[in-house]
């Protein structure tokens, strides 16, 4: 379990294809607290560390990951938000995240504001499961939705957030990771049984 604050960005060193698999090699300032079988999220993906290298760790994701996340799309040199699992005896800043995605959206906008960045989303698969002011999981980061279509929505950005996430590299066109809040996603369930 994760909760949407992010630690550190990552720099991706390496990526290799293994059979359906993609091994992915990591750079990151918390390495010295990182040990193999941890779960991170990274971009909002949760991966098990397996290896620890000098300067970095590596991580596998499997074909269903590579498939629902924008993880195909990761490159060399690339930047990546990591958060390590929550700790059950510390605050929860953001909101409960499992860091598993749900699907992704594509950047429709950006807007610049006096102070701040309105970051506009267009889902691949029109969702009842964002609610206005309700909490989204975008890349790994926690934020709140409003302006939500079934089809779309928008947060703002701060400056703290802006320079401490990789929501500073992204442009129009790029796609992100999704994860809806777990809550709305067990009451989905319940009034569907």
């Amino acid at each position: 379990m994760f909760t949407g604050i992010i630690e550190s960005l990552g720099e991706i060193k390496s990526l290799k294809k293994e059979g359906t698999n993609i091994r992915v090699e990591i750079q990151s300032a918390i390495l010295d607290e990182i040990k193999v079988d941890q779960s991170i999220a990274h971009n909002g993906i949760c991966l098990t560390v397996e290896k620890i290298n000098p300067a970095s760790y590596e991580v596998v994701a499997v074909k269903e990951t590579i498939d629902k996340t924008n993880l195909g799309e990761w490159a060399s040199g690339g930047k990546v938000n990591l958060e390590r699992c929550m700790q059950m005896n510390a605050r929860l800043d953001g909101h409960i995240v499992q860091g598993h995605v749900d699907e992704t959206a594509v950047v429709r906008s950006i807007k610049t504001e006096e102070g701040s960045w309105v970051y506009s989303f267009e889902l691949k698969n029109p969702s009842k499961l964002i609610v206005e002011k309700g909490s989204i999981c975008i890349n790994g980061t926690s934020l709140t939705a409003f302006n939500v279509t079934d089809s779309s929505f928008a947060v703002t950005i701060i400056p703290y957030t802006y320079d401490h996430t990789i929501f500073h590299q992204l442009k129009e066109g790029d796609l992100v990771n999704i994860e809806f809040d777990i809550v709305g996603k067990y009451i989905q369930r319940m009034v569907a049984n």
